[in-house]
């Protein structure tokens, strides 16, 4: 089974977090422009993403773009 994805999106600082599985701690490291990517040390794992000036950014987009980003959704049925 996969791991649930958490939103949160901090309105006054226009910051987005995107949280894979239970918050742990991470080191961040910028992989774009107002990106960072969150990784477990000792694991090497992707914990999240923090997106920067999220509303800004798409509010100014004429077209869209792409994260780099690789993953898999999965429906969970009752």
């Amino acid at each position: 089974m996969g791991k649930r994805l958490s939103f949160f999106f901090d309105n006054d600082a226009d910051i987005l977090y995107i949280t894979v599985g239970e918050k742990s701690s991470a080191v961040s490291k910028e992989i774009g422009e107002d990106i960072l990517v969150r990784v477990d040390p000792k694991t090497k794992k992707v914990k999240g993403l923090t997106i920067l000036n999220f509303t800004t950014r798409f509010k100014k987009m004429k077209h869209p773009k792409l994260l780099p980003l690789i993953g898999e959704l999965n429906l969970k049925t009752a």
